[in-house]
């Protein structure tokens, strides 16, 4: 395995499980030291225990992201801890209702999935920029969606909030173009996670069969895909948004 992340320092939002937790056991298999940031305590725990059993160099923190003050606090303390931070993966996320039309759905639904999918990605970019800042060098990915890019039907608030997450990478790119740190999105179709499970068959269906591969994407193949974005490789990419979605997006 390539150790493209010696001597470096991940943190992954989201990481107890689902894409957090396979892009993290990546970064760290390539020999980051990992910090994955969860707010599903015993989830955490477990997965911590796991990439330990594997060799892996990893450690958890419990983190909502939706909360300003715990993640100003969580990041003080990553500082404190590990003194760097040269790669963040943003990809806590919700899905909130689907097969709803927005005439059903429910406001404080819709101000939920905002807190934790659109918020929750502003504050961590927020702090966690200022620690890359000292060493002007940093890899920020913000886990987007096509459902950002092209809106699916009856998800209107998932929809809306991983549009406002490319609008966020395409700002925060600009504005820390010139100060060595890159920050990109990543847009998935449907991945094959455990995150599918709140998701209604109907609603599933429909979003499968616009990918013309005709299948679920991986955890892994996104893992690979994230593996090169944050790497010191990808120096001359910032506030674009990579599409992984099996040929769905093609422009």
């Amino acid at each position: 395995m390539n150790k493209r992340f010696e001597n470096q320092v991940a943190a992954v939002t989201g990481g107890a499980d689902g894409l957090g937790k396979g892009i993290g056991k990546r970064l760290a298999e390539e020999g980051a030291t990992v910090i994955l940031l969860d707010n599903d305590e015993k989830k955490l725990t477990d997965t911590v225990a796991e990439f330990e059993q594997f060799g892996l160099r990893c450690a958890g923190m419990i983190l909502d992201v939706s909360d300003e003050e715990a993640v100003r606090v969580c990041f003080d303390r990553l500082e404190r801890q590990y003194g760097r931070l040269d790669v963040l993966v943003n990809s806590a996320g919700i899905v909130g209702p689907t097969h709803t039309p927005i005439t059903q759905y429910d406001v404080n639904q819709f101000d939920k999935i905002y807190g934790v999918n659109l918020r929750g990605a502003f504050l961590v970019a927020k702090y966690g920029i200022p620690l890359m800042e000292k060493r002007h060098y940093g890899r920020i990915l913000l886990i987007a969606s096509i459902a950002g890019k092209e809106g699916n039907p009856y998800m209107v608030g998932y929809s809306a909030m991983k549009a406002g997450v490319i609008g966020l990478v395409k700002s925060i790119g600009k504005e820390y173009a010139e100060k060595g740190i890159t920050i990109n999105g990543l847009a998935p179709a449907v991945i094959k996670t455990a995150m599918n499970a709140d998701t209604a068959p109907e609603q599933l269906e429909y979003m499968v069969s616009k990918i013309p591969m005709k299948r679920l994407g991986t955890i892994e193949e996104v893992a690979a895909m994230v593996g090169w974005i944050v790497s010191p490789e990808a120096s001359f990419s910032t506030g674009f948004v990579f599409d992984i979605s099996g040929g769905r997006a093609t422009y």
